[in-house]
């Protein structure tokens, strides 16, 4: 909801208020979380050999050509997972992070398929993320809702017996959702997969337009019955996808850092997100993998907002009201934290 009465604020105010303001977080990869100083104490803790020296010449490694790049790296990080502990202690680790960023809501992403194919089923991982979800709810506030996800470079077959792995977990989890390699891998690949997940009464979600067409966003429309569009940033090529996304209302969990970093886009002052706003688009911002991106949501938006000065006030309060609006959560919770938003930028409007 883009407010164009609010009153011009300075851009140190906007950005104060895109930090302490109440927001959602719906597109966060639990292992893209995992930060070198962690995967390093859990090689330790697990005797994994790493093929870097120190955190520090892990992290030089983090210059990524592409998504595949990236996703070579983010495999092999995970193989220091191998425990309910270390599952735990990852979770828990990002929650409190989420929480100095006052964000009320995270629906992150994870991949049960990278831990299974080294032999960590769902009975190691999944006790850990729910006991992590319960602790950030009664320590932290924070309202957790786990979406299982299937990674679209494997056969469909694949996915389905993941799927199915996950009955035993079905009160745990709220969505299904498809990540990994896009190009070659449209969302049609993955129909049954979604049309069982639908029956199991999951909500649905689907990366789509990072790195594949504008086709791919219609595909997670209209085949799998997506409830909203991860990245989907290249809906922009497509001006009657943008008008269909623009009157469906359907929301697009943007990931800036991710975009520059991936080579999606070259910086954040030429990324599309204000042409989406401005389109009517639901936008919202998140992380996808901040441990690899460099920053969590609050850098996201605050570095975003730095680089495109035409980004104000209005688009701020659109940006985290859409984010609340978009999440999976009881209605009940959403318009309590709305309210909570709105009297913060009441608050903020009165002090002038």
């Amino acid at each position: 909801m883009l407010r164009p009465d609010l009153a011009p604020m300075p851009e140190q105010r906007v950005a104060e208020l895109l930090c302490v303001s109440p927001k959602a977080e719906l597109h966060v990869h639990i292992e893209g979380t995992l930060e070198p100083e962690l995967i390093f104490a859990l090689a330790r803790r697990n005797g994994v050999t790493l093929p870097y020296a120190d955190v520090e010449s892990l992290r030089r490694a983090y210059a990524f050509t592409d998504l595949q790049s990236f996703l070579d790296l983010y495999y092999a990080g995970c193989d220091v997972l191998r425990t309910e502990q270390d599952f735990f202690d990852l979770a828990w680790a990002y929650f409190q992070r989420a929480a100095q960023d006052h964000v009320v809501r995270v629906e992150p992403f994870f991949d049960p398929q990278s831990h299974m194919a080294r032999g960590v089923g769902f009975e190691v991982f999944m006790p850990a993320f729910i006991q992590a979800a319960r602790r950030a709810q009664d320590e932290l506030g924070l309202s957790v809702g786990w979406i299982v996800s299937v990674l679209r470079h494997l056969p469909e077959e694949d996915a389905l017996q993941t799927l199915e792995a996950a009955e035993t977990w079905l009160d745990h989890l709220i969505g299904i959702g498809l990540d990994s390699s896009e190009r070659g891998n449209p969302p049609e690949k993955f129909a049954r997969v979604f049309a069982r997940a639908r029956q199991l009464g999951l909500h649905a979600v689907a990366h789509a337009g990072e790195e594949g067409p504008p086709a791919y966003v219609r595909g997670a429309l209209d085949v799998l019955h997506v409830e909203r569009i991860d990245h989907g940033v290249r809906a922009s090529e497509d001006p009657a996808l943008m008008q269909r996304l623009a009157r469906e209302q359907v929301p697009l969990t943007v990931c800036p850092l991710s975009n520059v970093r991936l080579c999606v886009v070259s910086d954040l002052a030429e990324h599309n997100l204000p042409q989406l706003l401005d389109a009517g688009l639901k936008v919202t911002v998140n992380s996808d993998d901040p441990a690899y991106f460099g920053g969590y949501v609050n850098d996201n938006l605050t570095q975003l907002f730095a680089a495109q000065p035409a980004l104000g006030a209005p688009q701020a309060y659109a940006l985290l009201r859409n984010s609340l609006e978009a999440s999976f959560a009881a209605d009940g919770d959403k318009a309590l934290w709305i309210a909570q938003l709105d009297a913060r930028w009441h608050a903020a409007g009165s002090a002038g």
